[in-house]
């Protein structure tokens, strides 16, 4: 199982966005909905054995985290509505400490990433990483931020995770997802 964990900045927690204006009234919701695409979606399937994240920390209520799991989800299609849709259904639910379902695959919790560092080991995506091409060792959880870098606090909590990088520019998270997707199915198909 790999998972990738998604830090939105902006992104609203209370689900008081329009699908129409993910990107404005959405707090860059766009880019997380990329990203859960990215993470999930194979052409005419689902990766079963992948989970996405997203850390919501824009308020206006404290941090919320969804989580997207591939071997469950349903009703999921590959465009950003799909995505915005079910994660605006997701904040209409009373958010606790523990994981509650929304859709089926879908789940939320109050808590950001403070309490996912708690549970998992994280392996950082950022560009002054080591090339994942020559990585020997892959971490299951991989961390990356929206298009904003991480907070100060943020680096802080993850200053001890090892980074991977895949190429030496900055790109786009979704984009970052895709090639760390692409890597792994490289070598688990045995082209590495």
């Amino acid at each position: 199982m790999t998972s990738f964990v998604v830090i939105g900045h902006l992104a609203r927690t209370d689900g008081a966005f329009t699908l129409n204006d993910l990107p404005g009234s959405g707090g860059r919701m766009d880019i997380l909905c990329r990203c859960v695409n990215a993470s999930l979606f194979l052409s005419h399937d689902l990766r079963r054995d992948a989970d996405c994240y997203l850390v919501l920390c824009g308020g206006p209520p404290p941090p919320k985290t969804i989580r997207f799991s591939g071997n469950e989800v349903r009703s999921l299609s590959p465009d950003e509505r799909s995505a915005g849709a079910l994660i605006k259904k997701a904040l209409e639910i009373p958010a606790g400490s523990k994981f509650r379902d929304a859709a089926p695959g879908i789940s939320v919790r109050k808590g950001g990433l403070e309490q996912l560092l708690n549970e998992y080991t994280f392996g950082v995506l950022d560009e002054k990483g080591i090339d994942i091409r020559k990585a020997e060792v892959f971490p299951d959880v991989f961390l990356l931020s929206d298009h904003l870098n991480f907070t100060d606090n943020e680096e802080l909590q993850v200053k001890q995770c090892p980074r991977y990088s895949v190429g030496p520019v900055c790109i786009h998270a979704d984009q970052t997802i895709t090639i760390v997707q692409n890597e792994l199915d490289r070598r688990r198909c045995g082209w590495v």
